[in-house]
């Protein structure tokens, strides 16, 4: 790696698994001091474990972001491990199937708080800090569910939407502080998350089937193939990173192709 986050603190909310842990790993290898956050404790403590066992440095805190409480602490834990932080990657999130007729209320508002409440609480106690340094970036992961329609999936859609509306009104806000606030809409990755949905029905299709489901989706990519976490992780690192110092209020897609059509 060439050292792109040299001297950088960055957060990463969603780095027990997937493409929050291949988020953290980069960062950690360009340079970055990375706080590994989630709410399990073991997995983010396994990440922080593999970035020091690779030479990098880490911090592992567990927090339920969905809760103010717990994204206030842990912000001034990490805060007080370095002394700043100069990069947010917002990425928790949860899934499940549903219709405007068959969700019910409480899946809708559990969904919005985890996939749209969590990343504002995961961003929102370090703006303050940013914006009287007059720089720092924040990514927030959201989805091709916010641009495309996917069938079963209502509570999800919704969410990811309102994460893209939030990241152009945010960037507005931050802008004049030189903060940049950017979203991620990576089509399927197969994460632990997006087998769950498979699992649970949701998608494009398999009838419950991970393997068939996840293969269906894949010939409705023009390139051919799911992503791979490292994929998206290098987007984010690039948006973190000095080399996008022009780009705010912004969503990049990276789906092989799929909202192409």
């Amino acid at each position: 790696m060439s050292g792109r986050l040299r001297g950088k603190v960055a957060v990463v909310v969603g780095a027990g698994s997937g493409i929050g842990r291949a988020t953290a790993e980069m960062f950690a290898a360009e340079g970055a001091a990375v706080v590994c956050v989630g709410r399990r404790a073991a997995k983010v403590s396994d990440t922080a474990a593999a970035i020091e066992n690779a030479g990098g440095r880490a911090l592992a805190l567990s927090a339920d972001m969905a809760v103010e409480a717990e994204a206030e602490r842990m912000a001034t834990e990490a805060l007080a491990w370095r002394g700043k932080v100069d990069a947010v990657v917002a990425g928790a999130g949860v899934t499940g199937p549903g219709t405007a007729v068959t969700t019910s209320l409480a899946d809708f508002q559990r969904v919005l708080a985890i996939n749209l409440t969590s990343k504002w609480l995961s961003f929102k106690y370090f703006l303050p800090g940013m914006q009287q340094r007059g720089s720092g970036s924040v990514v927030v992961m959201a989805s091709v569910g916010a641009l495309i329609g996917v069938p079963n999936t209502f509570a999800y859609a919704a969410s990811q939407g309102g994460c893209t509306a939030m990241v152009r009104q945010a960037a507005q806000d931050a802008a004049p502080y030189g903060v940049r606030i950017n979203a991620i809409a990576p089509g399927t990755v197969p994460t632990d998350l997006v087998r769950e949905a498979y699992r649970q029905g949701s998608g494009l299709g398999g009838g419950g089937d991970v393997e068939v489901g996840l293969r269906a989706a894949a010939t409705r990519y023009p390139l051919g193939r799911l992503g791979r976490p490292e994929e998206i992780a290098a987007a984010a690192t690039y948006l973190v990173s000095d080399e996008s110092a022009w780009m705010t209020g912004q969503t990049l897609t990276i789906d092989g192709g799929l909202t192409s059509a």
